[in-house]
């Protein structure tokens, strides 16, 4: 391909709005081949249509959260008090009321390991999402490391690509931003040698606006109309000869595929309902919260309401909380944990993400979707980072080597834990488990057994080798 048909490829494909599209090369696998009907008669597995997976940005402690240890030395256990719940075998933290009464439906996993080699955001982001140990350029290159096209696909990537496009929705959808700020981008959140036709959709929201989210490039501006649109893309459809050119390329029909998706999903009825949360109730919206990241997982209930199979919430940090919690605003509390975990962070998870399954719940659609809480990593159990203080700024530092993880619906038994860590909540105990175990599990849970896929060259490889699915966990 020449200079300039490149740049014509890259110019149809930047116009797409998927995040990401430089990030991958297109793998043989077309979104148009997938079987059209998916089995979901697995009496265990395989009930999940779709999947929320609500991150935990920043690392969130686990023994603060799910795992505390009121028997620990004081050094280790914090102030906060564990509290029954609605299933007599969890106890969970007691600024977590209203999650307490929705315990009968969540699976607490306790023994997570998910060490990496720079015990940081950048890895622990990659092995969560991708099930997949970092490789030493992790380690190498630290916070300047990217995303690389031949990484190891995202699960919401792998899932999407699974499964039929229908209603003009795409099949992966992130929202209400994508982490992390430039150039500091996450690795692990694209499809990477999957294809970039399986990159997630990214919808942005924001803290001053929570009801309105957007997709940047796909926002018509002043007086343009889906008429007019329609009436454009007729018109390029007659003069773009050159385009004949490039039929027979792969990459070309991927580019042609974004901008089909993208346009159907602009004019689509459909989406447009989706996105109006304004239609929702002043309850519904009262009970979720009106902050931004209550508000997405509204919208992810109405996403998974429509059909996508496969919704990504990245907790957003609210830099007003930055300085007090020597954090971004998020779950890195390296400092003032506890007043910033009880003030800030666990009120409006408790909120949002107990309204998501009592909705979901009461909407009978839990049955048929999978909730999974997630972060990078936990926090170490010993109170007092030396960055913050040490034992005086009442901070944790990193500690992939721990972690808890909730799941709910698709087919999961509600009211159960799995797995112990050990006294101090520092290393697994009883049945260890490594992110590669969790990401078979959602594919078990989604009825996904075949991880088979082949790369440009037509090689054929294994999305996911290592792991396997924790099947005790269904029934």
């Amino acid at each position: 391909m020449n200079s300039a048909h490149h740049r014509r490829a890259f110019l149809v494909a930047s116009a797409s709005g998927f995040a990401g599209l430089h990030f991958g090369t297109p793998a043989r696998v077309q979104a148009n081949e997938l079987p059209a009907t998916l089995d979901l008669g697995n009496a265990r597995g395989g009930r999940a249509k779709s999947v929320i997976l609500f991150f935990l940005c920043g690392g969130a402690s686990h023994i603060d959260t799910w795992d505390m240890k009121p028997d620990a030395p004081s050094e280790y256990r914090g102030p906060f008090q564990p509290i029954s719940t609605s299933a007599p075998e969890i106890q969970c933290c007691e600024h977590l009321p209203l999650l307490a009464k929705q315990a009968h439906h969540l699976a607490v996993i306790r023994s997570v390991c998910g060490t990496v080699n720079t015990n940081d955001h950048h890895a622990g982001y990659y092995f969560n999402l991708t099930g997949h140990v970092p490789d030493t350029t992790f380690k190498t290159q630290g916070n300047d490391r990217r995303p690389y096209a031949d990484d190891w696909p995202f699960m919401g990537s792998v899932v999407g690509s699974r499964r039929p496009i229908q209603n003009g929705l795409p099949n992966a959808i992130t929202l209400p931003h994508k982490p992390s700020k430039l150039p500091y981008t996450r690795p692990g959140q694209f499809a990477a040698r999957l294809g970039v036709a399986f990159d997630p959709l990214y919808v942005q929201g924001s803290f001053d606006e929570p009801l309105k989210f957007h997709v940047p490039s796909l926002v018509l501006s002043g007086d343009v109309t889906a008429e007019h649109l329609k009436s454009r893309q007729q018109l390029l459809k007659q003069l773009d000869v050159a385009r004949s050119q490039f039929e027979n390329s792969a990459m070309e029909r991927t580019w042609k595929d974004h901008q089909q998706r993208t346009l159907d999903l602009l004019l689509s009825s459909n989406a447009t309902k989706v996105f109006d949360l304004e239609s929702e109730s002043e309850a519904t919206r009262a009970r979720y919260g009106s902050t931004i990241n209550g508000t997405s997982l509204l919208l992810a209930r109405r996403l998974v309401e429509a059909g996508t199979p496969f919704v990504t919430v990245f907790w957003k940090e609210n830099e007003a909380i930055a300085n007090q919690c020597k954090s971004a605003g998020g779950w890195d509390t390296h400092g003032n944990n506890f007043e910033c975990l009880k003030t800030h962070l666990l009120p409006e998870f408790d909120r949002a993400f107990s309204a998501l399954i009592e909705d979901l719940d009461q909407r009978n659609l839990l049955g048929q979707t999978l909730l999974l809480v997630n972060s990078e990593m936990g926090r170490q159990p010993k109170i007092g980072d030396p960055r913050s203080g040490g034992a005086s700024g009442a901070g944790r530092d990193h500690w992939t080597h721990c972690q808890s993880i909730l799941m709910a619906g698709g087919g999961i038994r509600g009211g159960q834990t799995f797995g112990t860590s050990d006294r101090w909540a520092a290393y697994p105990s009883e049945h260890p488990l490594t992110p590669a175990d969790i990401a078979k599990t959602v594919y078990y849970a989604a009825g996904i057994d075949d991880l088979q896929a082949e790369d440009s060259q037509g090689r054929p490889y294994n999305l996911l080798e290592e792991g396997e699915p924790i099947k005790a966990l269904f029934g």
